[in-house]
């Protein structure tokens, strides 16, 4: 059994019955799909979207894919934002008249920003702004499950397979989240969702739990500890990473990168999912070349928190190394010169997972985070600040429509050159390895 991140200590790991699972065999995302992720201001924010995209990329470098974010502040799986209906009437109308507002609402809503964009998956992910930040609401309730039954099956006829999310729980300083009665609406909402997605064979994944789970374990030693890293319905980098833990978690990702076995001093190597090659074995140190298959999960520098209170690298990225056969010590381990870690020989007998040291390969994964990034901040302003701007009525004429045209086509251009950049930078290539002895 390989020894965890031999960098960072967990603070303790969340119960495994509280971690989601796919209603699929296998992972949610596919080679040659076109991803959208519909949802809300958390959405919107473009960190557990670029997380769960990053990862993908890295780790399926083969793969043709495309994700295009669609997050909307405010909005709801009724897609107020989007539709506009009237809300009271829609928490107040009988069965058929709420059936037709719903219906009306949603297809406005997927016709004008999901379905231009012929996605074969789609995660939903609402219920934040569902709720109405008050205690649980049964005729809001009942809105909800009637418009996420609606998105599965307007997406499911265009052909697209979806995945429901849980919103995760609001992150107030008290040392009771779970008392907190808009968490109490929140997980509701959540229990109801994945009834919905039972009926509609749809993936269903709980980050509500093991979220919550972590907010009670970390106030339990600190009442008014915050782990999203921002405000209390909107976490930054480190509660999204968190997110992006269970997210993938519950599409079925997996934790293999790759591994590597070599026994000193007979030179013998044993590995999956990449090439060693080059072994070399003198005065008590070991190098190596290592091609891999993929690279490690990229993880955001500002988020480097969330590993100390998640298994998210033992969960989703096993970079390994095992080493057998050296004398008793400690050393130290370089790629191409640089410095990684330090571990003792007992650690590399027992195998390490390096995912996410200092060196050349967690450089590469977070460039391709960083072109993402930049690629999804592009589309946002296509979508939102160029297709849908709307012109007053005295401006719109034939020249400004080709002024619109233009621009759209520049930022096309953009994107394109960023998922080229996106398509070199994910592609593993060769590391030199050394292990020597550490200084005293």
């Amino acid at each position: 059994m390989f020894n965890t991140h031999p960098k960072f200590a967990l603070a303790g790991l969340v119960a495994l019955a509280l971690l989601p699972h796919a209603l699929a065999a296998d992972f949610f995302v596919r080679d040659g799909d076109r991803v959208v992720f519909l949802g809300d201001s958390i959405t919107e924010q473009r960190l557990y979207t670029t997380y769960v995209e990053a990862y993908t990329l890295t780790r399926h470098p083969a793969w043709k894919l495309t994700f295009r974010n669609v997050g909307w502040g405010g909005d709801t799986s009724w897609l107020r934002q989007r539709s506009h209906p009237d809300e009271n009437k829609l928490f107040a109308a009988d069965d058929a008249e709420q059936k037709a507002m719903v219906e009306d609402s949603v297809r406005r809503g997927l016709d004008r920003d999901v379905l231009p964009l012929h996605p074969t998956a789609v995660t939903v992910k609402f219920g934040m702004n569902d709720h109405y930040y008050q205690p649980f609401r049964p005729d809001i309730f009942r809105a909800y499950v009637r418009s996420q039954a609606e998105i599965a099956k307007d997406l499911g006829a265009a052909g697209a397979r979806v995945a429901f999310l849980t919103p995760q729980p609001i992150e107030e300083r008290r040392p009771d989240p779970d008392k907190d009665t808009r968490n109490e609406s929140l997980r509701k909402f959540a229990d109801g969702l994945k009834e919905v997605a039972a009926k509609a064979g749809a993936v269903f994944v709980d980050q509500f739990a093991p979220y919550m789970a972590i907010m009670l374990r970390e106030r339990a030693a600190n009442p008014s500890a915050i782990i999203g890293g921002g405000d209390a319905v909107h976490p930054g980098p480190p509660g999204h990473t968190l997110m992006a833990w269970a997210i993938l978690k519950g599409l079925g990702a997996s934790a293999e990168v790759s591994s590597a076995h070599i026994a000193v001093p007979a030179r013998s190597t044993t590995s999956e999912h990449c090439t060693i090659s080059n072994v070399k074995v003198a005065d008590g140190e070991v190098s190596f070349d290592r091609l891999d298959e993929a690279l490690p999960m990229p993880i955001d520098a500002r988020a480097e928190a969330a590993l100390k209170l998640a298994p998210v690298l033992d969960d989703l990225s096993r970079y390994e190394l095992r080493v057998t056969g050296l004398a008793p010590g400690n050393y130290t381990i370089t790629i191409d010169g640089e410095k990684a870690t330090q571990v003792s020989s007992d650690q590399l007998a027992q195998g390490v997972n390096l995912s996410d040291l200092p060196g050349p390969i967690t450089k590469q994964g977070r460039e391709v985070l960083d072109l993402v990034f930049k690629k999804n901040d592009v589309f946002f302003r296509r979508w939102r600040d160029v297709q849908l701007f709307n012109l007053p009525a005295w401006a719109q004429n034939s020249e400004s429509e080709a002024g619109r045209t233009a621009e759209l086509a520049k930022l096309d251009k953009q994107i394109a050159d960023f998922e080229e950049q996106i398509d070199a930078a994910r592609k593993p290539v060769s590391h030199h390895f050394e292990i020597r002895p550490a200084a005293p």
